[in-house]
């Protein structure tokens, strides 16, 4: 796939005016304050962007995939920590209900979650269980009646303050690691469930991020996602598309960076010519362009594949391998066209830098990226 097609285009043009115009504006400001965008997410419900690919039937816009990589780029363009809220939410909350969940499931949590009325969030990593995502400690124990009986702590979780509704992971016998680990959806008003340390970060800092601890929480046999002992096959499932999700939220601080620095490169002058024709300039203009298309096409392809029911692991890897460590890149030459000025929090890049950061980490850092990608590669 090369080109969009004219309904990608259009959604494309169509979230991209309400970005620059609503997001980007207040971009500073959320970074400033650290305050969550509760307006600008009520305002994406109402656009359909909290429920992308979820069916009508459930609330949701019944987009493709695709739609909403290219959505979600929009707006991460704007704000990097609007655009993953938008990303659990859509990636790691709504689609494994609705691809492990039950019809009850489906009925009762999608509609609040795909209108942005209720915030969901994915709380799979715990102190001992990042990378190593099967060592869950947290401990499940079924109850007489088939509810559970939940303890453990989780962290780094994306949205935590403000979830409503928590896809989580917990085990009923740890010491067999991934075999005994079972997937439910929480409630936050469910007793036993609280928002444990909410963190300082170094950058994303409108998006809340937090512990959440579970003591004692009595968790309804019905809101057990999947089957007993298959949870970790629904985390594994969720983090391809989580991964195509911090991709997209890769692009759109890339693309920002290159376009600050095609602007700023075009009107700094010194030795008497704008700094747009030194050559060392235009190398890293030329890079950062030519990685930046690289990467959005193995975003798309990964998208693409996931369209089409296609096994797309490996591909969704890659492509959030690859376009993390373009932002990352970007961001940097972006810094280092800015000079001195880049390193001032008056000026985008800086924000950008820090912003990038996170995207070869959650949803897996680069090293399990690499892994993912040589065990299919080599099997």
């Amino acid at each position: 796939m090369f080109e969009l097609s004219e309904d990608h285009k259009a959604i494309q043009e169509s979230i991209r005016d309400f970005a620059r115009n609503e997001i980007l504006p207040g971009a500073p400001k959320r970074d400033k304050t650290k305050e969550f965008p509760t307006e600008l997410v009520a305002a994406m419900g109402e656009m359909g962007l909290m429920g992308m690919f979820i069916p009508e039937q459930y609330g949701g816009a019944d987009m493709d995939i695709l739609s909403y990589v290219v959505a979600l780029e929009e707006i991460c363009y704007a704000d990097a920590a609007v655009g993953v809220i938008m990303s659990v939410q859509n990636s790691l909350c709504q689609w494994p209900i609705l691809a492990f969940g039950t019809e009850e499931q489906k009925l009762k949590y999608l509609p609040s979650l795909a209108s942005g009325e209720k915030i969901g969030c994915y709380a799979l990593t715990e102190p001992e269980a990042g990378s190593d995502a099967g060592a869950q400690k947290t401990k499940a124990v079924k109850n007489d009646d088939g509810s559970f009986t939940l303890n453990g702590t989780k962290m780094w979780i994306t949205n935590g303050p403000q979830a409503d509704v928590t896809v989580t992971y917990a085990n009923l016998d740890p010491a067999s690691l991934h075999k005994g680990v079972c997937a439910f959806i929480l409630e936050s008003s469910m007793d036993g469930y609280s928002v444990g340390k909410v963190e300082e970060k170094m950058g994303i800092s409108a998006s809340g991020t937090s512990e959440l601890v579970y003591s004692n929480m009595n968790v309804p046999g019905e809101n057990l996602l999947h089957k007993e002992r298959e949870g970790f096959k629904v985390a594994m499932a969720t983090l391809d598309g989580g991964r195509i999700g911090i991709a997209a939220q890769a692009l759109g601080i890339a693309q920002r960076a290159l376009d600050l620095s095609v602007q700023y490169a075009n009107e700094r002058k010194t030795f008497g010519k704008t700094i747009s024709r030194h050559q060392a300039i235009q190398w890293k203009i030329a890079d950062m362009r030519t990685r930046i298309e690289a990467a959005r096409l193995l975003t798309w392809r990964a998208a693409a594949m996931k369209d089409a029911g296609q096994r797309a692991s490996a591909e969704c890897s890659m492509a959030k391998l690859y376009a993390s460590e373009v932002a990352n890149f970007c961001a940097y030459e972006a810094v280092q066209i800015f000079g001195g000025y880049g390193y001032s929090k008056e000026y985008e890049v800086e924000r950008l830098y820090r912003d990038a950061r996170i995207t070869t980490l959650y949803e897996g850092t680069s090293e399990i990226q690499r892994l993912v990608i040589a065990k299919d590669t080599l099997r």
